[in-house]
């Protein structure tokens, strides 16, 4: 890739205008310099969280995470300028949600539900 491409292509990457914590919503809004809104729950969120406890240590090793539809999110915190920690109300602190993460979740939210309630539905788990 030549120079000029490379820096498109590190350009053209969504970066977060702002971030909007609802709390009596359960929802994360964030919007990116794209144009996208997205307004993510916190339990997509808790569920799909980068954290070694969620996605394990490996390729395959993801975990459905059953009894989430009420957690909530506390608190946003800053990681430098590349990504928040978000702290919820089951005390899961673990994971940096890069910008890349949040747009990836936001513009696939649906799908991602979808999977995972088809997960919880498989192993007999439950959202409650």
């Amino acid at each position: 890739m030549s120079t000029t491409k490379a820096a498109a292509a590190t350009t053209a990457r969504p970066w977060p205008t702002e971030l909007r914590l609802k709390k009596s919503e359960r929802v994360l809004e964030v919007d990116f310099d794209d144009g996208n809104t997205f307004a993510i729950s916190a339990e997509l969120l808790r569920v799909e969280s980068p954290s070694a406890e969620v996605q394990g240590h490996g390729s395959g090793q993801k975990k459905t995470v059953p009894g989430k539809r009420a957690v909530a999110i506390e608190k946003v915190e800053p990681v430098g300028t590349y990504a928040v920690r978000l702290i919820f109300s089951d005390s899961h602190d673990s994971g940096l949600f890069t910008w890349d993460y949040l747009h990836e979740l936001g513009r696939d939210a649906d799908a991602k539900m979808d999977a995972y309630l088809s997960a919880l539905d498989e192993k007999g788990l439950s959202r409650d």
